[in-house]
């Protein structure tokens, strides 16, 4: 069933100095490099050395019983210029019922390692090889349920001085199929930025999925 988002709250950034026998760079120095709310993430890294969260709230759906509201993480470590980590999931996942019983807990859990290849000085090829684990109660499952696995590949570059583009095409072996569904899972991205002063910035996206035995979703 395809699902949107009716709504996101503003992503907090927070950058956290780690300096486990790393050489980090002065916190007056450190620029975030956000990547929700979005569905795809550019092949940049973060800074180095540093551990950078953002956090949010969304809505998927119009209205109950199909409203899935939760509150997605991530949290990202570049252990070079090329190389870094992210855990990501759901703090709390809120499914509204149609018979009132409601369902609440923590969401299911992604860990993913990052390769970026640099090109030029304004773009970049990534690759991201990842699982996503069922740590959801049965019911809040953002996966299908088991352990998915996935890659994903990445270009980014920048358009002109202010404008940015991040494309990503991804394949997931789902976990848990139904009879009839793939194994695998299809899926793309395609966002455009642009910065609006110093503190600000405009995100336009489309993405979409393709599961071979169940309804495209876009």
């Amino acid at each position: 069933m395809t699902q949107r988002a009716s709504g996101f709250a503003a992503v907090a950034l927070v950058a956290v100095g780690t300096t486990a026998g790393m050489k980090s760079p002065a916190a007056e120095d450190v620029a975030v490099t956000p990547y929700r709310p979005t569905v795809s993430t550019p092949a940049a890294l973060s800074a180095p050395g540093w551990l950078e969260g953002e956090a949010g709230l969304q809505t998927l759906g119009d209205a109950t019983p199909s409203r899935r509201d939760s509150a997605p993480y991530t949290l990202k470590l570049a252990i070079s210029d090329d190389w870094g980590v992210r855990i990501g999931g759901e703090l709390l996942v809120h499914d509204p019922r149609a018979d009132s019983h409601h369902i609440t807990g923590i969401g299911d859990t992604s860990v993913i390692l990052k390769r970026r290849f640099a090109l030029t000085a304004r773009s970049a090829f990534g690759l991201e090889v990842g699982a996503t684990a069922p740590t959801a109660p049965s019911g809040l499952h953002s996966g299908s349920g088991k352990t998915d696995c996935g890659v994903t590949v990445i270009y980014s570059t920048d358009l002109g001085t202010v404008l940015h583009a991040d494309l990503n095409v991804g394949l997931t072996r789902v976990g848990l199929i139904r009879a009839g569904e793939s194994r695998h899972q299809a899926e793309w991205a395609l966002a455009l930025s642009d910065a609006v002063g110093p503190r600000w910035g405009l995100v336009g996206e489309l993405s979409g999925s393709r599961q071979v035995g169940t309804d495209d979703r876009g």
